[in-house]
């Protein structure tokens, strides 16, 4: 192989190291790929749809995050109901957040299938703690979330979800 081979074998293979180590520090540091598995998210995210979360991010309300969820290996992914300090009630299928009224639209195809007299959440009252979130699932008769595994760390907060790349027909930003 002449000098001038060796070279362009060099310059490739430094280009593909340097693309590696990107990919690497881009999937570690700033978005990571995840797939969703349940139906406590439906019908936001069905069962296998395929998500990406950025790791930087600041956790507002009504956000989508993925978290690592207490006493267990898996991730979850709910919907931030709320922040560190606020009281959080539901109330006849309404929720109040400090007092004010909040419409959930992403959850009323699920109240839609409800029997008239019927609720989707059942009553409650909660004080979120400092540096903690309270986290629904829009699926409420099928989710564990705060209101059984409790407030979660903030800590524990893996990212919130940004785009949804499958299925196909649903690519985009979810809502």
């Amino acid at each position: 192989m002449n000098d001038t081979g060796k070279r362009e074998l060099i310059s490739w293979i430094q280009s593909i190291a340097i693309a590696f180590i990107i990919a690497i520090v881009i999937r570690q540091f700033l978005f990571t790929p995840v797939i969703v598995s349940g139906q406590s998210m439906e019908p936001t995210f069905e069962n296998e749809n395929k998500i990406v979360i950025s790791k930087i991010h600041k956790v507002d309300r009504f956000d989508m995050i993925v978290f690592h969820a207490p006493n267990s290996e898996d991730d979850f992914i709910k919907r931030v109901i709320g922040l560190p300090g606020d009281v959080v009630v539901m109330k006849d299928d309404r929720l109040f957040i400090n007092g004010e009224e909040y419409e959930e639209d992403y959850i009323q195809a699920n109240k839609d299938k409800l029997v008239e007299g019927q609720k989707l959440t059942q009553d409650f009252e909660v004080e979120v703690p400092e540096g903690c979130y309270f986290v629904l699932g829009d699926n409420r008769r099928h989710s564990t979330d705060s209101r059984i595994i409790g407030c979660i760390d903030g800590k524990s907060i893996v990212g919130a979800v940004k785009f949804r790349f499958y299925p196909f027909a649903e690519i985009g930003i979810p809502r």
